[in-house]
């Protein structure tokens, strides 16, 4: 198999990361690289009092992120990652992947924007959820009994805004896979898988 990149992409609430276990089922040899978890430990270890200081936290998760994938290409490791990504993301990720010789597949995901909000909502209010997504100032250790009345939650206009204005369901970088998730049932995992193995695996 050749050197690969797999960029689960497309609009939030899409199960970018259940679709992530299943890639790895198949290819463990994937190693995962996520922005998510590296923000996340960013605003456990620091903190933040207001916006500007969680968004600064922010940016340096994604210098942190680039670096890690270059880390592992130059190493020859294939890697997966999931973001909703958009041409920001695009230009240090295609450099990337010319400057190490890396086939790329971008598995987009889409959806009705009113049911994926409905899960976005629902996401946010779990336990599991990393509190700091949802809040302007934040310490580990917190705790929001009410997440309902967090100050910093995604209504629906901005969601909406999101998804159609930021290019998420435009990226593409290699070969694409494309998939509308709006009813997870009618989604043949399977047939995706098979045709991911087909790409990554091909001359």
């Amino acid at each position: 198999m050749k050197k690969a990149m797999i960029l689960l992409a497309g609009y939030p609430a899409t199960g970018k990361t259940f679709l992530c276990s299943r890639i790895l089922k198949r290819h463990s040899e994937f190693i995962v690289v996520s922005q998510d978890e590296m923000k996340e430990k960013l605003w456990d270890r620091f903190g933040f009092e207001n916006i500007e200081e969680k968004t600064r936290l922010e940016d340096q998760s994604w210098e942190l992120y680039y670096e890690t994938l270059e880390e592992l290409m130059s190493g020859e490791h294939s890697v997966i990652s999931d973001y909703p990504f958009s041409e920001k993301q695009k230009g240090r990720l295609e450099s990337l992947s010319l400057t190490y010789g890396y086939q790329v597949l971008t598995i987009r995901l889409t959806g009705d924007i009113d049911v994926l909000y409905e899960r976005s909502k629902s996401r946010d209010l779990e336990p599991s959820r990393h509190l700091a997504h949802l809040v302007t100032r934040y310490h580990e250790g917190d705790v929001l009994e009410d997440r309902t009345k967090a100050d910093a939650l995604v209504t629906y206009e901005i969601f909406k805004d999101r998804c159609l204005n930021k290019g998420y369901d435009r990226f593409q970088l290699g070969s694409l896979i494309e998939l509308d998730v709006t009813d997870y049932e009618k989604v043949d995992y399977e047939a995706v898988l098979d045709r991911v193995d087909e790409i990554i695996d091909r001359d």
